[in-house]
């Protein structure tokens, strides 16, 4: 999935998702603020929610493209 896709799949209804591990990360303040916007936009998301589906569509597209794509996508579970 592209970034750019991930509006429409907010627009969706949510569908329960496994999260196994757990980050922390310390965003910029501008940045901090679009995820917060976001997730005023998508009620049905929260700000985690938000940074999981965008971590997710970056990786997907950075495995997409070689030479990335031999390194990480044998990692995707």
């Amino acid at each position: 999935m592209k970034v750019t896709d991930l509006p429409k799949q907010w627009e969706q209804k949510k569908e329960p998702a496994e999260r196994t591990h757990e980050y922390s990360l310390r965003l910029p303040l501008g940045d901090a603020a679009r995820v917060a916007a976001l997730a005023e936009l998508y009620p049905d998301r929260n700000e985690s929610d938000i940074l999981n589906d965008m971590v997710a569509a970056a990786l997907d597209e950075l495995t997409s493209r070689n030479p990335l794509k031999e390194k990480l996508g044998k990692h995707k579970l």
